[in-house]
């Protein structure tokens, strides 16, 4: 179960780009590495391990500097991209309930000075995090530039439901996800990519479904369900590839 205090960052969260350079305070570092050994992962099965790097110790094809990294390195396995983006959103959505300001970063990479894999783990994504200069909070849900919910499914009675997921953050904005099936069993698949599309987004967006699927399953456990994911292959609209059945219940 992941935390259900994270569950109001999604209405006010957003990614800042500007960041004070100076260090957090050690004691919210503390909270921050605290935090970071609750998180619930997706598939306990896939080994993982967090990295925390300063400015130094990144290169960033963005002029995005922030005091604090965190890198989340993986065994290549399996889900290991829906996994990432499940565990780093709930470190994402814990900063911003800490009025910490963060950003996905998926034009960075450790430093040639940094080893490229970790105790046989290779490096996946991060998160660039630290004090702001202007408020990390957005006052309404409209501010938000995201697709109607209408075209991203066909399940008008769950509107409630995935609203939240709606929200969710995406590489380049680029939303990915479609939410399919019944109200106790929604199928999550994601816009299959053309022969163009797929070198510049296809992992990312596999990271995108997993931040999705955190924000869905917050969603349905904030409602009082119980859930489990489903990873048994069905079908899904056409333009689509399975993704995840999430699966609750009273």
């Amino acid at each position: 179960m992941i935390n259900l205090e994270l569950y109001p960052a999604i209405f006010h969260r957003k990614s800042m780009r500007k960041y004070k350079m100076e260090p957090l305070p050690k004691e919210y570092l503390k909270k921050i590495t605290d935090f970071v050994d609750t998180i619930e992962p997706l598939d306990s099965g896939i080994e993982y391990e967090f990295v925390y790097l300063n400015d130094d110790s990144v290169k960033n094809l963005l002029p995005i500097k922030a005091p604090h990294y965190i890198l989340m390195y993986s065994k290549k396995k399996g889900r290991y991209l829906l996994n990432a983006g499940y565990m780093m959103q709930q470190l994402d959505l814990f900063l911003s309930n800490s009025g910490i300001g963060s950003c996905w970063l998926g034009l960075a990479k450790p430093s040639k000075e940094v080893m490229p894999s970790n105790n046989g783990l290779e490096y996946v994504i991060m998160l660039a995090f630290g004090n702001c200069e202007k408020d990390i909070y957005r006052s309404k849900e409209e501010e938000f530039n995201r697709k109607p919910i209408s075209e991203q499914t066909d399940m008008k009675e769950q509107w409630e439901i995935l609203k939240p997921v709606r929200l969710a953050p995406s590489s380049s904005n680029t939303q990915p996800w479609y939410f399919s099936g019944t109200k106790d069993k929604i199928i999550v698949s994601r816009e299959k990519l053309n022969m163009f599309k797929e070198p510049l987004y296809g992992k990312m967006n596999q990271i995108d479904i997993g931040i999705a699927l955190c924000h869905l399953v917050l969603s349905l456990e904030h409602s009082g369900k119980k859930v489990n994911l489903d990873f048994t292959p069905v079908d899904v609209p056409n333009g689509n590839e399975f993704m995840a059945s999430v699966v609750s219940k009273d």
